[in-house]
């Protein structure tokens, strides 16, 4: 169901602002909206803009946070002021501690990269400053891709003016270093381009060999590590020391500045006798929040507040908040999927949670498999929060029922009597069930799609909709027609079922204009030649008969699956040898697995679909917008 929801206009003196929000406002959840959409035609209302003072204070909170242990609460209470005055004076304190970590983290940074550079050649074994004394040989250091490089060995073996000195390998790329002589480096540089050969700039100022430098490096590199090990020690020490009043600070900046935002949402007013500006906040609550905050605001001299109905005029559009059953909760997210309901519009979590396990349950009946479902999803739910796990244990119930009625324990079809029926015992009748079961579920959301039209006051789609009461007249007359052919019962006059099922569709074919008619407007044909219009109509009166076919006739999948599920499980167990007397459980455990993971998982995505395109398309819009609280945006 739909949570009731007010409208609340609450005013006061704009200093106050913040008591409000703390005192009363934050014990509850507020949709707000902005009061400036609504008042941005008076002139005397002005956004509410104000400078954030504390917002360096608070960032500079958040940064102390790493040095704390958030996890411990204090009783400790401080006032803005205050709390601003101790988050800067230990931030000075640890200024200096900070600039020596940076400082230290900037040379491991450099250390690192440096590493990374030298560490392809660490296999030469000669020390690189006595490369720079050469003036006749020019050298590179580089990387090539392995497919190139055997191109390469043969062109260096037959060239006699360089020299390739491997010096590390993987499985993409070898490193090495080459010389040329001084005179021959352009032409050499432009083959060794060619073979895609990627320079790589070793440091200058190694002196030693490149394993003695890098084993240097890495004693460095500890050394480094181990200092800023002592700074944040440091650090943590000196904002130990202080440990509480910085929590109590951090605590009193976050609830200020969380309250700040609510200024967005707000408006002021400006008197034009010069008095004191007033702030306007609009917001949606749960009725029965609202009761509790009026009354907890009712002796408060400094606030005053409006309560608006919605639908009254200058409401606006209030927001969706579902509330339902524990168990009806993991199929919301079903419904959010498609779309939340809009207010006045009839939630269908309760339709969705019935209809989809039910379908789920017919189709992937068997006692064992669903079980499984049930626990297992049970678990994830509980342990994990997975909505869609919720969904998959109730529906699990529902193939635990159906097992019984089919008969059928984990792919086994005797060790349990079948207390109505066996899918594959009579094929075309288990068919004919699932269309009969699917027209049903047509006629009730056509049902549902009467309530909403009338409560939304939209008497042309009550009337004349497809899936209004002309088309549940006709359709359901029809499906009337078919059950007593069925059941081998005499047919209504021929002049009742032209009546019965032509005039509702003819009402239909005429909607736009009966709507018009209905609704007292002006022109009762739309703009345009009324000869198009009768064409258009016959095609879209086509259009609706096809589609009251093809729709019932979609939830053949409904029996469809039920036969497979059988059809699949008597493929494993005759892989498994069952009617040779002795089975290999082992093919009848992964044949379970397979079967229940690969048919679940395709089933429930085509009751889906059903769900959406042949019920929920009849009577849902799903044009709600989120019940947002403030709190919850922060």
């Amino acid at each position: 169901m739909i949570e009731k929801m007010k409208l609340l206009h609450i005013t006061g003196p704009k200093g106050d602002i913040d008591r409000v929000v703390s005192q009363y406002l934050n014990k509850y959840e507020i949709h707000f909206e902005s009061a400036m959409t609504s008042l941005n035609n008076l002139k005397n209302v002005r956004p509410f803009v104000e400078t954030n003072l504390y917002k360096e204070a608070h960032q500079k909170g958040e940064e102390l946070k790493a040095y704390l242990d958030v996890s411990r609460r204090t009783d400790l209470e401080v006032m803005a002021d205050q709390a601003k005055e101790i988050i800067l004076s230990v931030s000075e304190e640890l200024a200096g501690v900070k600039a020596k970590q940076e400082e230290v983290q900037e040379k491991l940074r450099q250390l690192k990269e440096w590493m990374v550079q030298i560490a392809p050649f660490l296999d030469l074994d000669f020390e690189l400053c006595k490369l720079r004394d050469f003036h006749f040989i020019n050298y590179q250091f580089g990387r090539i891709r392995v497919e190139n490089y055997h191109q390469l060995e043969q062109y260096v073996y037959q060239n006699p003016y360089i020299l390739f000195y491997e010096c590390n390998n993987d499985r993409e790329y070898v490193w090495g270093v080459y010389f040329v002589p001084q005179t021959r480096r352009v032409e050499l540089e432009a083959v060794l381009a060619s073979f895609q050969f990627e320079e790589i700039q070793v440091p200058d100022d190694l002196e030693d060999t490149p394993r003695q430098a890098f084993t240097q490096a890495k004693e460095q590199l500890a050394a480094f590590e181990q200092e800023r090990e002592r700074l944040q020690m440091q650090a943590m020490e000196i904002a130990k020391g202080r440990e509480q009043e910085v929590l109590a600070a951090c605590d009193c900046l976050d609830s200020y500045c969380s309250n700040f935002d609510i200024r967005k949402y707000a408006a002021c007013t400006q008197p034009k006798d010069g008095g004191g500006e007033q702030y306007i906040l609009y917001g949606w609550m749960a009725a029965k929040d609202a009761g509790k905050l009026e009354r907890d605001m009712a002796m408060d001299e400094m606030i005053n507040w409006v309560e608006q109905e919605p639908g009254d005029e200058g409401s606006g559009e209030p927001p969706t908040k579902l509330k339902n059953p524990w168990i009806l909760k993991p199929f919301e997210l079903f419904v959010e999927m498609y779309g939340l309901p809009a207010y006045h519009e009839m939630d269908p979590t309760l339709f969705m949670a019935l209809t989809y396990t039910l379908m789920f349950g017919i189709m992937f009946g068997d006692v064992g498999q669903g079980a499984v479902l049930v626990v297992g999803g049970a678990l994830l739910y509980r342990l994990k929060g997975m909505r869609l796990a919720g969904i998959v244990s109730v529906a699990g119930l529902w193939s635990v029922a159906f097992g019984f009625l089919y008969g059928s324990l984990f792919g086994f079809e005797e060790i349990i009597p079948a207390l109505w029926m066996k899918p594959n015992g009579d094929i075309m009748g288990t068919l004919m069930i699932a269309v009969g079961f699917g027209a049903a579920l047509i006629l009730i959301a056509m049902a549902l799609n009467v309530v909403n039209a009338f409560r939304a006051k939209e008497y042309g789609r009550l009337f004349f909709n497809q899936s209004g009461l002309a088309g549940l007249i006709c359709y359901g007359f029809v499906v009337a027609c078919a059950v007593l052919f069925v059941t081998g019962h005499g047919l209504p006059a021929a002049a009742l079922i032209g009546a019965a099922v032509g005039v509702p569709l003819a009402a239909i074919l005429m909607k736009e204009p009966l709507s018009h008619l209905l609704e007292r407007k002006d022109k009762i044909f739309p703009e345009g030649s009324k000869a198009m219009f009768f064409v258009e109509a016959l095609v879209d009166g086509f259009d609706v008969v096809l589609s009251y076919a093809t729709n019932t006739i979609s939830f053949v999948r409904v029996g469809a699956f039920a036969l497979s599920h059988a059809g699949m499980m008597g493929v494993v167990m005759t892989l498994a040898g069952l009617e040779e007397g002795s089975p290999n459980w082992i093919i009848i455990v992964l044949g379970n697995v397979l079967v229940a993971g690969l048919e679940g998982l395709v089933v429930g995505i085509q009751v889906l679909r059903l769900e959406y395109y042949e019920m929920f398309s009849r009577f849902y819009s799903g044009t709600g917008k989120p019940f947002v609280a403030f709190q919850k945006k922060k």
